[in-house]
């Protein structure tokens, strides 16, 4: 089963998806535009293309665990992606899931420059990774 995780953003928007068997990150992209329904057009073809069953949407909750004006943002997109696909949506904390990109990046050596392209990608690998662990564990 095929999941897909998204990093949903403002100006960018990283996508990762899952292997076949669900067990392991695979295709990354970064969607760039701040059209939502450019977001979705895209995200529907990834949904196509790769046989999609499950969407994971990152949940940026504040580091207190409140709820801020992002998260907000984060569920009302939820909603749009239920209504567009009919496929089940999980929100997934994100907490730390960018800081932690960053740092990958920069430690493989990419620098400011290069990080800003594909930060959103990782952020996305990352959540799909964190969901997928919590999968194979169990609740």
């Amino acid at each position: 089963m095929r999941i897909l995780a998204i990093d949903y953003g403002d100006a960018h928007t990283g996508v990762a998806v899952s292997d076949l068997t669900g067990l392991l990150a695979g295709h990354t992209e970064v969607i760039h535009t701040r059209k939502e329904a450019e977001v979705l057009r895209r995200l529907g073809e990834l949904i196509e293309e790769y046989g999609v069953e499950e969407l994971v949407l990152g949940h940026p909750k504040n580091m207190d665990g409140s709820l801020g004006p992002r998260a907000e943002k984060a569920e009302a997109f939820s909603h749009a992606l239920e209504e567009a696909f009919s496929l089940p949506v999980r929100l997934w904390d994100e907490r730390r899931t960018t800081i932690d990109a960053h740092n990958i990046l920069a430690f493989s050596g990419k620098n400011a420059r290069q990080r800003k392209k594909t930060v959103d990608a990782v952020a996305a690998a990352l959540i799909l990774e964190g969901y997928l662990t919590y999968r194979k564990r169990g609740p």
